[in-house]
Formats: structure tokens, sequence, C-alpha cells
């Protein structure tokens, strides 16, 4: 019995050492060929950006000039003027090495700004929209959250107040059609942001 248990218990450490390798080989092979990109696209030259999607922000249609009294919903709004008067482009889920392989090293500074006012774009409309569902006006919320959707937003509080906001109206096509918009998203939320979606459907 003691052989046995010996026997199985060499066994289980040859496993183990094996997976173990195996595991290292493919991180190092991964780390090489990280390497090998990265220093592929550090040596890219500077390319136009003529072909970003730049997101217009579309201050005539949203509804900037509701409950300004409200010191959260002025500074959002604030927020999103000045935003309007600067490229903002969405490149979630695109790696800086990727980005530089597209449009070259030199232009890897100012995407990574056009993308952080992309980010800032994306939080500051959850915020308004979160502050006018409180104060009871859901019909504006709406308009803040459905620009927000149109820009491809990764923020899964976005779809899920959205969705809510439809479930109340009775309006399930709209949800629906919420769903594709989520299936093109490139971001590890996508999954959950689905399911949260297709519960308001069940």
């Amino acid at each position: 019995m003691n052989l046995f248990l010996l026997a199985s218990a060499l066994v289980v450490s040859l496993i183990i050492a094996i997976a173990t390798r195996r595991t290292k080989n493919t991180y190092a092979q991964s780390e090489q060929e990280f390497w090998e990109k990265e220093h592929a696209a550090n040596s890219v030259r500077r390319k136009p950006l003529d072909d970003l999607n730049y997101l217009a922000i579309p201050l005539d249609t949203l509804p900037i000039s509701l409950h300004t009294d409200n010191n959260t919903i002025a500074s959002c709004i604030d927020t999103i003027v000045e935003l309007s008067k600067s490229p903002v482009v969405n490149l979630t889920g695109i790696s800086n090495t990727d980005l530089k392989l597209k449009y070259g090293a030199p232009n890897i500074t100012l995407l990574t700004l056009y993308d952080q006012r992309y980010t800032l774009l994306a939080q500051t409309l959850q915020k308004w929209a979160n502050e006018l569902i409180s104060i009871g006006d859901t019909n504006a919320a709406r308009e803040v959250l459905e620009y927000a959707v149109s820009t491809q937003t990764d923020v899964s509080g976005t779809y899920k107040c959205l969705a809510s906001i439809y479930s109340d109206m009775g309006d399930t096509d709209s949800i629906r059609a919420l769903l594709p918009v989520a299936e093109t998203l490139n971001t590890p939320l996508k999954a959950s942001i689905i399911d949260s979606l297709n519960s308001y459907l069940k």
C-alpha cells in the first residue's frame, strides 16, 4: 500500500512538473513574440491618422440645457462641451503595440491622448445619466445613454441603465437592438454586457 501511494505521488509530481514546464515554455514563447512585435512596432514611421473614427459630440441633440442648477450635471455638461472641442477616438481594446504598427510609433502619444479623452467621455456620459435618473428625468438620461452606446462604449452600466429604461417603457425591441452593438465590442466585458441585456428579455 505504501509503495502504491509512493508511486501515485511520483506520478502526480511528474505530471505537475511536465505541466509546469509546458506553461513556462508557452509563456517564454509568448513573451518573445511580444517583444519581437513591439520591436517591429517601434520601428514604424509616422503614418496619417485620416482613417481614425473621430467622434462628433452632438451638443445640439444632447440635453445640455436641462438641470444646469444641479452641480453634478453642470460639471458633466462642462466636461462634454470641452471634449467636443478636441479630437476624441474610441481605441478601447487596441494595444499600443498594434496602434504603433498601424499608425507609427511617433503617433502613440497623440493616440493615447485621443483615447484618454474617449475614456473621460464615456465615464462622464454615464455619470451624467446616473444623475439624471436620480432626479427622475429618465427621458434625458435615455438620450445621453443612447449617444454613449452609439460610440460603442464598454461601460457596462450604460447598457444596464438603458435596458432598464427601455424595460420600464415596455420597449423590448430597443433592448434587442442593443445586442448587435454589444456583440461588436472589443472588450473583456462583452460577455457580461450581453448577459445583462438578455436578462431583460426573459
